[in-house]
């Protein structure tokens, strides 16, 4: 099945991360070819893990981005040789799969380098033609050879062939156990070599051995192949039986994980110039081998975004990513695709809102531990259905996902904000950042943040220590207002902290003649429909 995240926006709110869980289950009822899993972008706040925790559902994992990986990319899986396969079968490897090189592993998978057509050239034009170190099996491929007598597996010795005609071999030549002779049907040789201990006889020309010979050969342990292919042939293709670990390996080379950003390979291979890269797990086990040539096909992560539709408010990387569809209730933003998508967007208070009636739409039946999440999800961006964002819709829900529950939604919501409250466990600075959003009027930036909950008690003190903070904040970063909104569930109204400057733009915004640090605004909750209209007015005024 095709993996699809589905998730909210950066600072995860009860509506955003429960419409993530709710839109995967219903699309993954609607459609059985995918496997929609819910991720959120940021920590829960205490509201949400109530929610959840309250319904027995299974918090989201954290999505750090969407960029596309190695992973994405169709590299070569699994494509690598063992170190004691010979140089032989290390070229034909590259060969049979259009490569120019290969990671090198031991037995255990363990990257140990990687080599080249450039070394194998090399190791043909200027290697040490007299050395054979290998296994007897590579031999035995290599030349095609028939195996005679065996006494061991690994070869080392000197590479010799005879040449001269049988006396000068005889009286000039010598011969020990770390030499390794090709020879003909010439017996006197072979009886000389078999004498001498030789560690290994290669037989060209499947030429007869005497059985006196082969007794000798026996009693002194001499490996035996014979094979078909004549001296000239033998001598051009024994170096090829080596193993693929005697040539001179990059034994450090650049290697890049499933989890390395595509972005960071590019840079690095642009830079290097190099054709083939090994890709690693943590473990330094090779996994395959990823060329330049492969970066072009490569499969994009597919997304379903909730509850938010502007690129500044999405997963980091989502350039790379492919939209299948977008629900939301906010405003049209600045996302822009390159193939059409469903996009559900609904003036209504909650995003859940219009899940719930997608799943009225295709008659699908709602499991109570998404009809409760859901319920809380309606309930906490309606603020218990007070705000001005609350529609019919919302009310219809809510009322029906209730008596779905057999659940005093009131009630239950009260216990939800006071669970839930922002104000718990944070620093000033963490409580104005919590829920902040900037927003631009022509050249002028200004940024607001809000948080709610069901009782502030405020101290001159505290009250003077966010105008501080919020002073300060506005020069570092140029805002013409930074202001605080605490909101207040059960009197329906918000509290209003601000930077001393913007005091005389809050004045006409709400219009009050002389407003205070800490004044309460009735009736005031939606930062969307009442607070950031009337301010954005007074600034495109001035």
């Amino acid at each position: 099945m095709e993996k699809v995240y589905v998730f909210g926006h950066k600072k995860p709110d009860t509506d955003s991360v429960v419409a993530a869980i709710t839109a995967s289950y219903y699309f993954n009822e609607i459609n059985k070819k995918i496997n929609a899993q819910p991720r959120v972008l940021g920590h829960l706040n205490n509201e949400t893990k109530f929610v959840l925790d309250y319904f027995k559902v299974k918090h989201p994992k954290y999505l750090n981005d969407v960029r596309l990986q190695i992973r994405d990319v169709n590299y070569n899986k699994d494509f690598y040789i063992e170190e004691h396969k010979s140089v032989m079968d290390c070229y034909n490897y590259m060969i049979d799969n259009g490569t120019s090189g290969v990671p090198i592993v031991d037995e255990n998978k363990k990257l140990k380098g990687i080599v080249t057509l450039k070394e194998i050239a090399k190791e043909l034009i200027k290697g040490d033609f007299h050395r054979l170190y290998t296994s007897y099996d590579n031999i035995l491929q290599v030349l095609q050879g028939r195996e005679v007598l065996r006494f061991d597996d690994e070869i080392s010795a000197k590479i010799m062939a005879a040449a001269y005609r049988s006396t000068t071999f005889l009286n000039n030549i010598t011969l020990n156990e770390e030499t390794a002779l090709i020879v003909g049907d010439r017996h006197s040789i072979i009886e000389y070599a078999v004498n001498s201990k030789v560690k290994l006889l290669i037989v060209v020309g499947s030429g007869e051995i005497k059985l006196e010979h082969l007794k000798i050969a026996k009693e002194n342990k001499v490996n035996i192949i014979k094979t078909p292919l004549s001296t000239f042939e033998v001598t051009k293709l024994i170096n090829l039986c080596n193993y693929i670990n005697s040539l001179s390996l990059n034994t450090n080379p650049v290697t890049f994980t499933l989890f390395d950003y595509l972005s960071d390979f590019n840079d690095i291979s642009s830079k290097l110039k190099h054709t083939n890269y090994p890709i690693v797990d943590k473990n330094n086990y090779c996994l395959g081998m990823l060329r330049m040539s492969d970066v072009v096909d490569h499969k994009r992560k597919k997304v379903i975004l909730v509850d938010h539709n502007e690129e500044s408010q999405s997963v980091d990387g989502l350039e790379d990513a492919e939209i299948m569809e977008i629900i939301d209730h906010h405003r049209l933003g600045t996302i822009s695709t390159s193939n059409p998508i469903n996009f559900r967007n609904m003036a209504v208070g909650s995003t859940n809102t219009i899940l719930y009636l997608m799943f009225k739409e295709r008659m699908i039946p709602i499991p109570s531990d998404i009809a409760g999440i859901m319920l809380s999800a309606i309930i906490s961006d309606t603020l218990l259905l007070k705000s001005p964002t609350t529609t019919m819709n919302d009310r219809l829900a809510v009322l029906d996902l209730a008596k779905m529950l057999n659940l005093d939604y009131q009630k239950y919501g009260i216990q939800m904000f006071e669970a839930g409250s922002e104000l718990k466990d944070k620093t000033k600075e963490e409580i104005i950042f919590h829920d902040f959003k900037l927003f631009h009027v022509d050249d002028k930036q200004m940024g607001v943040g809000q948080i709610f909950t069901t009782s502030f008690n405020y101290q001159e003190d505290d009250i003077l220590e966010y105008q501080r903070l919020l002073d300060n904040i506005s020069i570092n970063n140029n805002y013409v207002l930074v202001a605080l909104f605490i909101t207040d569930i059960i009197t329906n109204g918000s509290y209003v902290i601000y930077n001393t400057k913007s005091k005389h733009i809050l004045n006409d915004a709400f219009n009050m003649p002389d407003i205070k640090q800490g004044t309460f605004l009735k009736d005031i909750v939606s930062r969307k429909k009442q607070i950031i209209p009337p301010i954005i007015e007074v600034l495109d005024n001035k």
